[in-house]
């Protein structure tokens, strides 16, 4: 006889765990607007950086000045600029007539510099440079220790040393204390590579890498990486450039920052097969700008999905009162700008993802749970 199926759709369930830090940011979306959002390349690289940054600032302050923003929100902006090549590539300040409220530089140059004075702050390029900054410890070795780099999902560093500096060595040659003092080396090595692997599985517990980069002396990295625990071995990476001082720096942050982004595009690409499988199963997850502004209005996004472009759409002095169709009196935005709002004051993550891909429209969401189940 044939059998009915009795399964329901899952009305909730768990979402992806790849959003940003951004309780910071749902401060700022909760402020009164209008506000002027700026993003500015800043490569420390060139000739004369701070002039090069207060030439691009003028061309986008005069854009502001033309779209409206008071004089006082622009001399706020202005005493940040000269100087912000020293803290990075790329440069993002948020500021509204109350003060400055953000001020975030980017490790990498931004692909295009913008500026706008709008109702709602454009938070893009901060939320896609956050959400590259997966959590990653370095460990860079010898035989006498290493040098551990650990960066939080924030950011921030943490630098700490592991072993003496001064290891045993063999010897050559050899005579009745030959094999001892080449043992004594050995458990010499050992002990360091022991101390280094407990620093960085206490790092690890703290931090919880997506990446552990090793790189330096093959044999203190053997040693290291078998006596990590298998949950952190499990992600190691191992480099060739290592603690020495040998011209092999650019070529290390190279692997390193290859590493990351590796990891970085993983996240997303996991990201959007949760995505895909939700929808198959027409299950937790919206695609397109209406279904998506309906589920934020319900407060039942877990994880937004967006793409950085121009459509526009109207908003209300509700954050969740977003609209394609007529403005009924309110002021236009970038869409994905007054999205990226709802989804902060409803405790939302956000993952910006590539415009050409399963996500329809560039804009989705997975849900919490089921608003029509």
């Amino acid at each position: 006889a044939r059998q009915e199926c009795t399964c329901a759709m899952e009305s909730s369930g768990t979402v992806p765990d790849v959003g940003v830090p951004a309780d910071d940011l749902r401060a700022i979306v909760e402020r009164p607007g209008p506000f002027a959002s700026v993003v500015l390349a800043t490569e420390g690289a060139v000739e004369n950086a701070a002039q090069t940054n207060e030439r691009r600032w003028k061309a986008l302050r005069q854009d502001l000045e033309d779209a409206g923003a008071p004089e006082a929100v622009l001399d706020a902006i202005d005493g940040i600029v000269p100087d912000a090549h020293l803290a990075g590539d790329g440069l993002v300040v948020v500021a509204s007539q109350s003060g400055v409220a953000l001020v975030e530089h980017l490790d990498d140059t931004p692909s295009a510099e913008r500026a706008s004075w709008s109702t709602v702050p454009d938070l893009v390029p901060v939320l896609e440079a956050r959400q590259h900054r997966v959590p990653h410890i370095v460990v860079l070795a010898d035989r006498g220790g290493a040098d551990v780099i650990g960066v939080s999902q924030g950011g921030r560093l943490t630098r700490l040393t592991a072993g003496d500096d001064d290891p045993e060595r063999k010897v050559g040659g050899g005579g009745w204390s030959h094999r001892r003092i080449q043992q004594r080396a050995e458990d010499d090595w050992a002990h360091q590579a022991r101390e280094v692997a407990s620093e960085v599985s206490a790092l690890a517990r703290r931090l919880d890498p997506r990446v552990v980069v090793i790189g330096g002396d093959v044999r203190a990295v053997q040693l290291i990486r078998d006596d990590l625990p298998a949950e952190v071995a499990e992600r190691v990476h191992v480099i060739d450039p290592g603690r020495a001082v040998d011209g092999s720096e650019d070529e290390r942050r190279t692997e390193i920052r290859r590493l990351v982004q590796t990891a970085v595009a993983e996240d997303t690409v996991a990201t959007l097969e949760v995505f895909k499988e939700e929808m198959g199963q027409q299950d937790r997850a919206v695609a397109g700008a209406e279904a998506t502004i309906e589920a934020l209005a319900q407060s039942a996004v877990g994880l937004l999905l967006v793409h950085d472009d121009d459509r526009t759409a109207h908003v209300g002095d509700d954050p969740l009162a977003v609209s394609l169709g007529s403005a009924d009196g309110g002021p236009t935005v970038r869409l994905v700008d007054a999205l990226i709002r709802a989804a902060l004051v409803t405790g939302a993550g956000v993952r910006v993802v590539p415009g050409a891909g399963p996500v329809p429209e560039g804009v989705g969401a997975i849900l919490r749970w089921n608003p029509t189940p």
